[in-house]
């Protein structure tokens, strides 16, 4: 069983708990978190007793992106070090976006840097009242990761990700809702529970159902009209030969709840 140094790991009635676990170092990202979160991913998408994954962090805040202090002691070798966080952070993203498994992010206090990104690469985002987001890059010279340019125009459009990544601004948990950055935002007190209920809701779903319509949506922005409904037609037709297809479409006409067990 893989060890971690920088998150916290469990898998509980199908849903795995990530947590971002370094709270003394406002959950920054170093090397070894990329690499946890990539071994994380793998085992997410591998493992069949795992039918939906929440994450969020330890502590007052999701992170505040990279560990800048980490970093500086690197001195002249940090390209070289960005490069192997990169590889792992990117990858761990992939892997969560591209997994059949709906992923759920729990967004307590403030998601920054590649923690916003992170925060952005849930299917679902939830957020607390507390809750803000912002890039930071551009605060300290540099510009973003962690799918940031792919994700935030899609969600909220080119001219209000320029704003966010060209001046920094912070955005309230409320705003974030005004914008479709997220999808709810609760008290503080009530994030766990709520993140919870809603990640076992999914766990006991239609796993490649959901897995269908991830893939559809990630192809559309690049597919013409035509293309994407042969996508659309092709997937709907591989799913009613799945064992949840066959059941959802019984339940239906039998008028009562379909169990799905994820296959």
């Amino acid at each position: 069983m893989m060890q971690y140094e920088t998150i916290a790991f469990q898998v509980k009635d199908q849903v795995a708990y990530i947590t971002l676990n370094r709270p003394d170092a406002a959950n920054g990202f170093n090397i070894a978190m990329g690499k946890d979160l990539m071994h994380a991913a793998i085992r997410c998408g591998e493992d069949p007793d795992i039918r939906a994954v929440l994450i969020t962090g330890a502590g007052k805040m999701f992170s505040s992106g990279g560990d800048l202090k980490y970093f500086y002691e690197f001195g002249n070798d940090l390209g070289a070090a960005l490069k192997e966080l990169t590889v792992y952070c990117h990858a761990a993203v992939s892997r969560f976006m591209r997994m059949p498994k709906p992923v759920v992010t729990a967004v307590n206090g403030a998601a920054a840097g590649i923690g916003m990104s992170f925060a952005l690469c849930g299917d679902l985002i939830i957020a607390a009242e507390s809750a803000i987001f912002m890039s930071a890059y551009t605060a300290a010279g540099l510009s973003p990761d962690g799918g940031m340019t792919h994700f935030l125009p899609r969600m909220i459009g080119l001219a209000r990700t320029k704003e966010m990544l060209l001046t920094n601004r912070r955005l309230s948990a409320k705003e974030a809702l005004e914008w479709g950055l997220v999808v709810k935002v609760v008290p503080d007190g009530e994030l766990g529970k709520e993140a919870e209920a809603l990640a076992k809701k999914l766990a006991t779903g239609p796993t490649r159902s959901f897995g269908s319509v991830k893939r559809l949506l990630g192809q559309s922005f690049t597919e013409s009209l035509e293309c994407q409904m042969e996508h659309e037609a092709l997937g709907i037709v591989d799913m009613t030969k799945t064992p949840d297809g066959k059941e959802g479409i019984t339940a239906f006409i039998e008028k009562r709840r379909p169990n799905f067990t994820g296959l």
